[in-house]
């Protein structure tokens, strides 16, 4: 294949190729997401927060010079580029002129005031989004440029503090560029900067992080943990070692072992914390550790990672924004009963963590968060290494690419997935040709349907999450398949657990009473008090789940993440548990379950957990007097 660039030798193939900036429109409920967000935070920070305003270092001025420009560009050229929205690309453009034009003889670059090497990382993961939505032929030669700069001092000023944490970037940025120019030196630089950053591959294969962190250490940090897990893979397909072809995986399964939430990430309030529901995790977290797992599936191909990307995308990341995209907190909690200025057990976040607000605790996620919902849309098809394309996920889309003997091709995805299991795809090559279509087949469901042009497709016998459909495509083709969802328990402490249905967990819908407590317009701060009791148990039938819940669909909303619009419910049989109580204003462990209650039987209403900003994901079992 010559339309998508592969691995140049040495560097080993990978089973899928990230397909460039713009070949996938949002279509639906995604594209909705992202015009909520550039209506909100990432249209408008600009004008209300000054590390990255007019004054930034990162456009020539005085004000904040290190990552937060960097951060933000990261999000807001990939929303401005998926939208094709020209005021928000004019909000791009000086960012990106500045920095081209801020280029020394010597090849460094950025604010003078700075001379890390982990903020400049940052900005050439913007650059190479650039490159490939514009064309521009000054990004190639302005990052050779740079990178013979960082040659030439890395010895003398080697990687520290966050870049010696975070060097595997800079592996992202050097294949790529090394793809494109086939020069060797780019991966000895590579060797280097691998050599001088943190071991991530033996910590991974020997995980020593076993219990709640209390002091600080570069290797505990929960977003220094979510961005190394992808490093052991960039550096297997330099080095074809199988200790670091297995390390991300064995990391992963570590993680989520010690601790390990029902969200799917793991936690961090700002180290790693344990499995305790109402500890926190950082928003930065959830967002770099979906672009990890984007790079997983396309170095490995394997369908789990996916699954994995899936669940914190629909439940992670919405949970932890305000609907309008005006509000957002520093650390989620899974049993979250109340949203205000308290102290609780976090290994280090200061009392507004999980307010609500343009900059609760560091600023450093109100930079950050944008990248989410755009990366995610930028992932969800790939091309494959034997000419085809693979699905990542199924939200709504169109996807323009090509595939065998370079023929053109569109699909159009029609789905309200992950809230609906039923998926359109419409094939259109421009003429007809023979290519592989794998779709991806979820862990969690166990009878797919696939039909093509309304025939059975036959057996379906996925092959490391993925199921190959090789035949000869034309116009009109349509793909129609089925993930039936039924609910699964994640069995949690204590005897909790967690309630599944696909890709979405589902949480206790607590009402929300929202009060303003500083701020501006724009963006206020903002605590959330419960309206409603929280401390419930829940009456089960584990043998079989399904007749424990009735399923309740509703029409589907601008924004389905807000509990009151849910598209979709498990109504359920539940109690009270009044033992049950806040414990350093969060609320208190779980109670050792089943749980015998007097109080009075009730309906209660499970809601998306992404949906729910306080809410209780964890939930005890009930077991009737």
């Amino acid at each position: 294949m010559t339309t998508y660039i592969q691995n140049q030798k040495p560097l080993r193939s990978t089973p899928f190729l990230e397909l460039p900036l713009g070949a996938i429109e949002p279509r639906g409920w995604i594209r909705n997401q992202l015009e909520i967000q550039a209506e909100g935070f990432t249209g408008k920070l600009g004008d209300h927060w000054d590390d990255v305003g007019p004054n930034s270092g990162w456009l020539g001025g005085t004000g904040e010079s290190w990552e937060r420009g960097p951060y933000y560009l990261d999000g807001l050229l990939p929303l401005a580029y998926l939208l094709k929205d020209e005021a928000l690309m004019n909000k791009v453009r000086p960012w990106v002129e500045w920095t081209l034009n801020s280029q020394q003889e010597n090849g460094q670059f950025g604010p003078v005031t700075n001379d890390d090497w982990w903020s400049r990382v940052v900005m050439l993961k913007v650059l190479i989004q650039y490159e490939e939505v514009s064309g521009d032929e000054r990004v190639i030669p302005f990052m050779k440029k740079y990178f013979h700069y960082q040659r030439e001092h890395i010895e003398a000023q080697p990687l520290q503090e966050w870049a010696e944490a975070r060097g595997g970037e800079h592996l992202l940025c050097l294949q790529w560029l090394y793809n494109r120019t086939g020069e060797n030196w780019l991966l000895e630089l590579s060797d280097v900067i691998r050599k001088q950053t943190i071991d991530w591959t033996k910590i991974y294969t020997q995980f020593p992080f076993w219990r709640y962190q209390t002091k600080f250490d570069h290797r505990v940090h929960v977003v220094n943990v979510a961005m190394s897990l992808k490093y052991p893979a960039l550096y297997y397909v330099q080095t074809g070692d199988e200790s670091d072809f297995s390390a991300s995986s064995k990391g992963i399964a570590s993680l989520m072992n010690y601790h390990g939430q029902v969200h799917g990430m793991f936690s961090g309030d700002e180290w790693l914390a344990g499995t305790h529901p109402s500890q926190g995790v950082e928003l930065c977290a959830v967002v770099e550790y979906m672009y990890t797992l984007e790079n997983l599936v396309r170095i490995y191909g394997e369908g789990r990672y996916g699954d994995i990307l899936e669940k914190v995308a629909f439940n992670a990341l919405p949970a932890t924004i305000s609907p309008d995209w005006r509000g957002h907190q520093y650390d989620q909690q899974v049993n979250q009963a109340v949203c205000s200025i308290a102290h609780r057990n976090w290994t280090q976040n200061a009392d507004d963590s999980n307010i609500f607000g343009l900059e609760p605790n560091f600023g450093c996620c109100t930079a950050n968060m944008h990248q989410g919902w755009p990366k995610f849309v930028s992932k969800l098809w790939m091309a494959t290494e034997d000419e085809g394309l693979a699905v990542v996920s199924y939200a709504p889309c169109h996807v323009k690419a090509v595939v065998a003997d370079s023929v053109e091709t569109s699909i159009e995805v029609d789905s309200l997935y992950p809230f609906n299991e039923k998926i359109v795809m419409s094939v259109e090559p421009v003429k007809k040709v023979t290519f592989p279509i794998k779709l991806r087949i979820p862990q969690w469901c166990s009878n797919p349907v696939i039909k093509v042009n309304g025939q059975l497709a036959g057996a379906v016998e996925a092959v490391n999450g993925y199921v190959a459909i090789t035949r000869e495509w034309d116009k009109g083709d349509r793909i129609e398949l089925e993930l039936p969802m039924e609910i699964q328990f994640e069995h949690r402490a204590h005897n909790a657990v967690g309630v599944n249905r696909g890709p979405l967990v589902y949480a206790l819908a607590v009402e929300e009473s929202w009060i303003k407590r500083g701020g501006n317009d724009m963006f206020p701060n903002m605590e959330v008090f419960p309206a409603s009791a929280w401390n419930y148990g829940i009456a089960l039938n584990v043998n079989n789940p399904n007749e424990s819940f009735r399923v309740e669909s509703a029409p589907m909303t601008k924004q389905p993440f807000l509990a009151k619009a849910a598209p979709i419910k498990l109504i359920a049989k539940g109690r009270r548990i009044p033992e049950w109580t806040l414990e350093t204003n969060s609320a208190g462990t779980p109670p050792i379950g089943p749980v015998i209650s007097h109080e009075p039987e009730e309906m209660i209403e499970l809601v998306p957990y992404g949906s729910a900003k306080l809410r209780i994901g964890e939930i005890p079992i009930i077991k009737t007097p």
